[in-house]
């Protein structure tokens, strides 16, 4: 039978996070991330890649390690096809002469890389890939494809395998009085009065506004 037009996936459609993720070992931060599952399926089932930790391996083994969590910060846009990697996948170490996996060395061949955190307002490009333990900062941009290997610092660009940063999207001052600014901790009812600024790139206004709006709200 045909899909319907109502059940038919698009790049319109989406799916909300904070709407859809039941793994306790994934935190969502507010309501607006989202994953763009126009050709996959659900971001629990496709995108993260738990070998330990997701609803299958809790229920059929008992792990022999912490679990890594991952947080996701609010307005987080995630592309189509996009891998984030978590625990349980890193047990083939370099530095042993075998890098099979060995049963009765699980244990032991174990490195855990640790959390990994995707902060407020980033975007991960289509079919990228992020290795587990990484932290990507404020507003960066993960090109489509790219491999993500090392931290990403707040509101750059990276691009390629291994990702690298190709640019800043903002000077060093700007991004400064963003972060100083926080502007995705803002109650939901400041940040929709303030995105008329928000959606520009006029910091000195944005920053006039933000005062303004607190002056108001303590009167």
């Amino acid at each position: 039978m045909a899909n319907t037009k109502a059940d038919k996936k698009h790049w319109s459609k989406v799916e909300y996070l904070h709407q859809t993720v039941t793994n306790p070992n994934i935190h969502i931060k507010g309501s607006h991330s989202y994953y763009s599952d126009a050709w996959s399926g659900r971001f629990e089932d496709t995108v993260v890649r738990y070998l330990y930790g997701d609803e299958y391996s809790q229920a059929t083994w008992i792990p022999q390690w912490k679990i890594d969590q991952l947080f996701i910060g609010d307005y987080v846009c995630i592309g189509a096809e996009a891998v984030i990697l978590m625990g349980g996948n890193h047990t083939h170490r370099m530095d042993w002469f075998s890098l099979y996996p060995f049963v009765d060395k699980i244990a032991e061949s174990y490195q855990g890389k640790g959390d990994t955190v995707i902060g407020d307002g980033v975007w991960i490009g289509m079919r990228a890939m992020i290795m587990p333990g990484i932290n990507i900062g404020e507003g960066a941009v993960i090109a489509a494809n790219a491999v993500v290997t090392k931290n990403v610092p707040p509101y750059a660009v990276v691009a390629g395998n291994p990702a690298k940063v190709i640019k800043m999207r903002f000077s060093d001052d700007v991004i400064g009085s963003l972060l100083a600014l926080a502007i995705y901790d803002w109650p939901e009812e400041k940040f929709v009065a303030m995105r008329r600024w928000v959606c520009t790139d006029n910091i000195e206004q944005l920053e006039a506004a933000s005062i303004a709006y607190d002056n108001e709200k303590r009167v």
